[in-house]
């Protein structure tokens, strides 16, 4: 049998996982819900007081970001989120698409998978 991917861009983990709910409903061959951002890494684990801590950029500090280089840190300051004026979104969240939902269908399900994904408000 021939399989087809679907990757759905959400903007919160319930959008995806209510239309993962819907998909398993279909011959599903596998699934999978990441969260995505802009930046590489997982950033400072454990950091008790910034002024005394050891980090390389702001971007590390605020952006959860780990970068090669310290130019690439640097860089990374210069996003609104940085500084910490702005993440784009109401009440201060980060607004846009940083939820991705992966499924893998069997072929003669893949309209119908499209199409849930699309009612669940995947991009």
């Amino acid at each position: 049998m021939t399989e087809r991917s679907i990757l759905a861009y959400f903007n919160t983990p319930d959008q995806a996982h209510k239309a993962l709910e819907q998909l398993k409903q279909l011959r599903l061959v596998d699934s999978r819900i990441e969260r995505f951002d802009g930046m590489p890494g997982d950033g400072i684990d454990v950091m008790t007081n910034p002024i005394r801590s050891h980090f390389d950029s702001l971007g590390e500090l605020t952006l959860n970001g780990e970068f090669e280089n310290r130019s690439a840190g640097i860089l990374s300051a210069a996003s609104v989120s940085a500084s910490g004026y702005s993440s784009g979104g109401l009440e201060n969240r980060v607004s846009g698409r940083d939820v991705l939902l992966t499924a893998i269908v069997e072929e003669e399900d893949y309209e119908r998978a499209y199409n849930i994904v699309r009612e669940s408000g995947a991009l």
